[in-house]
């Protein structure tokens, strides 16, 4: 019977390497890595970020540089080994990376086709489009800006080059935005404030060396999944569980 949830990435090659296969995204970053003390890390929403897709991998190690020019002859590509999956096809400066599957989502759900959450990269930038891949029978491909002319931006072998973030159609197109008074929704406000007090004396804590406050490092209370007051918030997630592609049977 077939999963109403299925994300199928149909392989258009015979043999087709595995070097491209889609996989849960990480949590790591080489920058977040390197902050002090590791900081970023306390960000439960850029962690959530990172995670909250499949990433594919550049199959070989290759520089670009851009002439400046409109043409796709104004970007030069070399490569550590040759390669034809990775192109100057639209000119403009723009780097293309060739996808070797067909995706098809559930109903309703489209992906959204984009750079690497909070992958930091100099010189060139991705270019993220939405795809329609519940009914799409077509591919696309992942596309990079280059930002700077006459300089030579590397892309590494196994570098991710590409996110896949599942999104329901139309959802943005259902929410009816409004700005209003915080004071509008008293029970809101009160939380507010007892997060706004709470954080002003931690800050003052922490600025005075208070023992409790450093000791504490930093307020916790988002990424333990509490509220203001305490109260714990049960579907909170500091964790995503992002499922393996698995390869089928012929």
């Amino acid at each position: 019977m077939p999963d109403d949830n299925a994300l199928i990435a149909y392989a258009l090659h015979e043999n087709q390497p595995s070097d491209v296969f889609p996989e849960p995204a990480p949590i790591p970053r080489a920058w977040m890595d390197n902050a002090h003390l590791r900081h970023p890390y306390r960000c439960l929403p850029l962690v959530i970020a990172n995670q909250c897709g499949w990433i594919l991998k550049s199959p070989v190690g290759f520089r670009a540089y851009w002439y400046g020019g409109p043409s796709k002859e104004d970007v030069e590509l070399q490569f550590d080994r040759p390669d034809n999956r990775i192109v100057s096809h639209f000119g403009s400066g723009v780097i293309t990376f060739t996808i070797p599957f067909l995706f098809h989502t559930p109903p309703g759900i489209n992906l959204w086709v984009k750079g690497p959450a909070n992958w930091v990269k100099d010189g060139v930038q991705a270019l993220e489009g939405v795809v329609e891949t519940d009914w799409l029978a077509s591919t696309f491909t992942m596309n990079w800006k280059i930002t700077r002319v006459c300089e030579w931006v590397r892309f590494d072998q196994g570098e991710p080059f590409c996110m896949l973030v599942p999104i329901p159609r139309g959802l943005v197109e259902t929410l009816v935005p409004h700005v209003e008074p915080i004071t509008n929704n008293p029970e809101l406000h009160a939380q507010y404030q007892h997060w706004e007090d709470s954080r002003s004396d931690f800050l003052v804590g922490l600025h005075s060396r208070d023992p409790d406050a450093v000791a504490r490092g930093w307020q916790k209370d988002y990424f333990q999944g509490k509220t203001p007051d305490g109260k714990p918030f049960d579907s909170h997630q500091t964790r995503l569980n992002v499922k393996p592609f698995t390869e089928e049977e012929k």
